[in-house]
């Protein structure tokens, strides 16, 4: 999907103490010393306590988070100068890392660094999921801003709607009704356009932590769409809820990586070389886990987008059922006669607070040169976060926010 991060897909909001941390190191944890005598005891008692005021932390585990550089955005899509951009200082997020709204004057760039960096967690406090925030707060530093409120939205009709859903001894499965409305129409989030440059953002992952899937369904606008694990237990109440609020949805499918079977999507993933049968009942599977869908998203894929006779197998398929097929943009050169979009930007590609904020701007400028522009992310909490203020704000910076469906073509 978005250059997934597989470990992140069931996003525990925290990593057990006693399983391998976020770096693929296991925590360590320090082993004391019985002494062989008494005065051997008093010196080894002595250190002891000399690692602890040095070292409060000695005994506890350790978390490896990578630290990578983003590369800088293309010139050409560069905020215009004296534009009112996008930024973190916008967000306050600046002033709840430093415990000041004024800028660090020692920090000249403040982006991540090559490497890795080790948090180390005192006993009994769970350690961190790598990026579950924006920033790691400094001691005493103020408490990052409220989310700005979640505007109010109408809740989208519930499913199955009758006439675009077929009973199957799987499950329901999406088809085109009688009158010819197909499930990309009913389900999408209708959508008006006020004349101004539209940018769409899909929010994918979702489902299998529970805490990430309701955040961001209750702190998104219901622009945004939201794209849900076919695995999911209880996915159709979480689609229920997401268009509750309003949020169109998307079903994520399990493609054919490059590294496949290393890398395994998961139960039903479509092949590359698999006959078109195979594959077609394959995504009547994932299709039949839940119903209100307008249409689905790649989950990985690099190899299965390459293929022929999967692609067209596939896009075939969901043109007898009147999907829509969107993908992160490893797909952006197939058609398939559908209801189409690629995205434009990985955004959070980058986990950190400042690197989303950067590619949300830079999709707006592309926004803006082209008339309209689509990111995708995960649901990682920080991603919801900083999307939650940077869409707040795009109203005063002449952009209008559009569900993915409203840039969609044939």
């Amino acid at each position: 999907m978005f250059a997934k991060r597989q470990p992140a897909l069931a996003g525990p909001a925290a990593v057990d103490r006693r399983t391998p941390s976020a770096g693929g190191k296991t925590p360590r944890f320090s082993k004391g010393h019985i002494a062989a005598a008494a005065a051997a005891g008093l010196v080894i008692a002595a250190a002891g306590g000399l690692v602890l005021v040095v070292a409060p932390g000695g005994g506890a585990p350790s978390v490896r988070v990578a630290l990578n550089r983003p590369k800088p955005a293309p010139a050409h899509l560069a905020p215009d100068a004296g534009a009112q951009a996008f930024t973190l200082d916008s967000l306050g997020l600046n002033q709840a890392a430093s415990g000041s709204s004024e800028p660090d004057a020692s920090a000249a760039d403040t982006a991540p660094i090559e490497g890795t960096a080790t948090i180390t967690v005192p006993d009994g406090v769970d350690a961190p999921d790598a990026g579950a925030g924006p920033t790691a707060a400094k001691p005493g530093a103020a408490a990052a801003p409220a989310l700005p409120k979640r505007p109010p939205a109408d809740p989208l009709p519930a499913a199955p709607i009758p006439g675009v859903s077929q009973a199957t001894a799987m499950g329901p499965l999406p088809v085109i009704s009688p009158d010819g409305r197909t499930p990309a129409q009913v389900y999408a989030r209708p959508f008006k356009s006020d004349g101004r440059p539209r940018v769409a953002l899909i929010v994918g992952g979702l489902g299998l932590n529970p805490s990430a899937t309701r955040a961001a369904i209750t702190q998104l606008p219901a622009e945004v769409t939201l794209s849900f694990v076919p695995y999911a237990q209880g996915l159709q109440g979480w689609i229920d809820l997401a268009r509750a609020n309003g949020h169109e949805v998307l079903l994520e499918i399990p493609m054919e990586p490059q590294d496949y079977p290393d890398n395994d999507p998961g139960p039903q993933t479509l092949l590359a070389e698999a006959p078109g049968p195979e594959t077609v009942k394959k995504l009547e599977w994932l299709l039949s886990r839940g119903s209100g869908y307008f249409g689905v998203f790649n989950y990985l894929g690099q190899k299965f987008v390459g293929s022929d006779n999967g692609m067209n197998a596939f896009l075939g398929s969901l043109k007898s059922r009147g999907l829509a097929f969107v993908d992160d943009g490893s797909a952006r050169r197939r058609a398939g006669g559908v209801p189409r979009a690629s995205a434009d930007s990985i955004v959070d590609d980058q986990l950190s607070a400042e690197a989303i904020a950067r590619q949300l701007t830079v999709l707006e400028q592309t926004a803006k040169s082209r008339g309209s522009a689509l990111g995708s992310g995960f649901a990682y909490p920080v991603t919801v976060e900083v999307a939650a203020r940077w869409a707040a704000g795009l109203s005063q910076r002449g952009l209008q926010l559009a569900p993915a469906s409203a840039v969609t073509r044939r």
